[in-house]
């Protein structure tokens, strides 16, 4: 088993108003599978995958990862584990405007402490047909370019896990499919994707749909 949740909650608290966002989810996934996890806006999806990815901890419950818990892991611990299982593409993209687009995709191997070449950042921006965009800044380039970048990123450390929040946000209807092919292929090549949307037609591409709603897993 790759990922298992088991009765996590996620709690906020603004002022003295607590906000259970998460509500005992149980949830298993399965190394290889790409899964597509569907609800309305505040259902709790997001959080649940910045959970997935170490970006934030549990209020309640445990969180196995390869039957390890991650809870009694420390920040550095767990940052090094985000930076070597996880690649993260989300809608907005996150290019540093001020970086060139080959340094941007670089930008992981900083976190992860290792030195990667460009030779490296080159291969993949050729591969998702950004090859003569390389020495582009962010703001030169199309909505669709950007989020291929952003992939690239996601690659760069070579993660076990992709995850995906909203990726096809704020694309149209071509440059979305253009980004699902991609997600399609590199499940086909073995890494697991974990989508979060709200689009019927993004997550038709996932071959398990898990629907949130309320911060609880609805049942298949």
């Amino acid at each position: 088993m790759l990922i298992e949740c088991r009765k996590i909650v996620k709690r906020f608290h603004t002022g003295d108003v607590e906000t259970a966002v998460l509500k005992g989810v149980d949830l298993q996934i399965e190394e290889g599978e790409f899964v597509a996890v569907m609800g309305s806006s505040g259902s709790g999806k997001s959080t649940l995958l910045y959970l997935l990815g170490c970006m934030d901890r549990p209020t309640s419950g445990d969180y196995l990862l390869r039957g390890k818990s991650v809870l009694t892991l420390d920040d550095d611990a767990l940052s090094h584990l985000r930076n070597s299982t996880f690649g993260f593409i989300f809608q907005a993209f996150y290019l540093i405007p001020y970086l060139s687009v080959t340094d941007n995709v670089l930008v992981p191997t900083l976190y992860a402490g290792r030195s990667a070449g460009r030779e490296e950042a080159l291969a993949l921006l050729q591969r998702l047909q950004l090859g003569d965009r390389a020495r582009y800044m962010p703001e030169q380039l199309s909505g669709g370019e950007k989020q291929r970048v952003a992939i690239a990123r996601a690659l760069i450390n070579d993660p076990a896990v992709i995850l995906a929040d909203e990726p096809t946000g704020q694309l149209d209807s071509q440059n979305a499919e253009i980004v699902m092919q991609i997600l399609v292929q590199l499940n086909e090549e073995g890494k697991t994707v974990i989508l979060v949307t709200h689009d019927e037609t993004m997550a038709a591409y996932a071959k398990r749909i898990i629907r949130i709603r309320d911060g609880q897993i609805l049942p298949a």
